[in-house]
């Protein structure tokens, strides 16, 4: 932390109210301003918070899940696979107390601002909002971390603080939340003009991620207390879901496919009820303030790979697994293993009846290591120009339900066909996927806990979760050294490999369980950057870094 703000405290408001994105958060200053004269009304709050807007996780940040086993990019992803070592420097670390700081700067300066109150608590809703934010990216990476509250000057002593627990942490992060949901409007009473920012729905929706994540982990690590963040997640995910504001998207014109469509142009804006937050990138050519190239980069370039740990997860259409569903059946080509599954398989990985570019498309092991490749997000009119403006959706209300659920169950070790209706089962029903009641659990065999966790595994497949959920629930350690698997050999259909070191039924091994290694005693936290250890003597090594 001592590096980065040393870095940053000289910063111009010119870098700040620096923001590119598009709509209506793209205004900035015309005019180089000293901050002393700047902080006069509420508009110049509101280009201040602008800037925060950019530190919303860009839509490339789903490759993530490579750091899963869901997922495999280019080659073996270190954390995954547990070859990594303590950086000199770290993005994620340096990142976010940068965002602290932007904060901390607006906070302070709106003492100055003249205005409505009621505004001027809009855009302090909005600012204790990122700061949340980015306190937990710290503390769900990091666990302990320093924890400051003000704009530090080089001489500051807290330039060198030692770590906060992150109770008091994650204490700070849900007032700063509370504060956001009480003074900010709801998704659906959000002006046309200013969607894309901060709501009081998004406020609370983000309570329930931090809430669940921490109540969790806390309960799998054996700590006490767990109990009351997961009663907050679920009063903030009831609050939504009481309200009305939100529901899952239907694409009209073909209802069946709406998650499919969820993620292409169809599912951008205010019109969809699914969208809590959204990363906002510019609307076409004439509009590119702001752009992505996430369709090229994702299949052309092979930076997120969906893996055969992923895939066998889905249930067929009875809602069995494939251990207890009698359509599974020996898989006699690439399409075999989509026949009578849950329809969001084919909706999230590419198969041989997916129109891809300009034919249907077979995915080749020149382009996949593992043989399949992931067409969410996919949109083919965005290829060949190699440029992209759809929004990435960083909260939709999917999320919100799933929370809901897992709360309930880990709270009180069960849910009530009820509970399961109101949430997990309207995904279901979107899907086109026979509802989950305690005795279709009971009769089959299944587990209930083992099924909401598969359905929060493929409805938020390849939208950053997978890893994390790993962390929480303490199950990585089981998880991670596994080998990572890819498609069934059918070198006829997906061209030949080299040497290929295959299962004994024929399934493509992309890296062998004996190169994957995850310690427990040390890998559930990340390693505290090398750099900033050297700065701050205070700052200690996470265990066993």
């Amino acid at each position: 932390m001592n590096t980065l703000y040393k870095r940053t405290i000289l910063l111009t408001l010119t870098a700040l109210w620096f923001f590119s994105c598009s709509k209506k958060l793209d205004q900035i200053p015309q005019t180089d301003l000293s901050d002393a004269n700047f902080w006069n009304n509420t508009n110049d709050m509101k280009l201040a918070c602008n800037y925060l807007y950019s530190q919303l996780p860009p839509i490339e940040t789903h490759t993530d899940d490579v750091m899963s086993a869901d997922a495999f990019g280019l080659s073996a992803n270190t954390t995954s696979d547990g070859s990594w070592l303590p950086p000199a420097t770290s993005d994620s670390w340096n990142g976010d107390y940068s965002l602290i700081r932007a904060c901390n700067n607006i906070l302070e300066k709106s003492a100055h601002v003249v205005g409505d109150q009621n505004i001027i608590n809009k855009y302090l809703g909005e600012t204790r909002f990122f700061r949340a934010w980015a306190y937990f990216d710290l503390v769900k990476r990091y666990g302990d971390v320093p924890f400051v509250t003000k704009t530090l000057q080089l001489t500051d002593t807290l330039l060198f603080s030692a770590k906060t627990h992150r109770e008091l942490i994650l204490d700070s992060v849900y007032a700063d939340l509370d504060f956001a949901a009480a003074n900010l409007p709801r998704s659906d009473q959000q002006a046309g003009e200013e969607y894309g920012r901060i709501t009081s729905t998004a406020a609370l929706a983000f309570t329930s991620r931090v809430a669940l994540f921490e109540g969790t982990r806390m309960k799998f690590f054996n700590q006490s207390g767990y109990q009351s963040h997961l009663q907050k997640a679920i009063a903030a995910s009831d609050a939504i879901i009481a309200s009305g504001s939100n529901s899952l998207f239907t694409y009209s014109a073909n209802p069946d496919s709406s998650y499919y469509f969820l993620f292409q142009y169809t599912g951008e804006g205010q019109g969809n009820p699914e969208n809590i937050l959204v990363r906002i990138y510019g609307e076409n050519q004439l509009n590119s303030i702001s752009a992505n190239n996430y369709t090229r980069a994702v299949l052309d370039e092979g930076l997120l790979m969906p893996t055969g740990n992923f895939t066998s997860a889905y249930l067929y259409t009875d809602g069995l697994p494939a251990s207890k569903s009698p359509y599974d059946k020996t898989q006699t080509n690439t399409y075999t293993e989509f026949e009578n599954r849950d329809p969001r398989m084919a909706m999230t990985v590419f198969n041989i009846r997916s129109w891809y570019v300009s034919s249907y498309y077979v995915p080749t092991f020149e382009y996949s290591q593992t043989g399949y490749r992931s067409c969410k997000y996919y949109i083919a009119a965005d290829w060949t120009p190699n440029v992209s403006y759809i929004d990435n959706i960083i909260i939709r209300y999917a999320e919100v339900l799933l929370n809901n659920i897992e709360a309930r169950f880990e709270l009180n070790g069960s849910v009530t066909d009820q509970e399961l209706d109101a949430t997990l089962n309207l995904i279901r029903v979107r899907a086109k996927m026979p509802s989950l009641t305690n005795n279709f659990v009971t009769s089959n065999g299944l587990d209930m806990r083992t099924e909401i966790r598969r359905e929060r595994r493929v409805e938020l497949a390849f939208e950053g979760f997978r890893y994390w959920d790993l962390l929480r629930w303490k199950t990585a350690e089981t998880e991670l050294p596994q080998s990572i698997l890819g498609v069934r050999y059918f070198p006829n259909e997906q061209g030949q490999l080299d040497n290929p070191h295959l299962t004994t039924d024929s399934t493509v091994i992309v890296e062998d369980a004996s190169k994957r290694h995850f310690r427990p005693d040390r890998d559930y936290l990340w390693p505290i950057p090398t750099q900033e250890l050297g700065l701050n003597k205070n700052l200690t090594p996470n265990p066993n870094w």
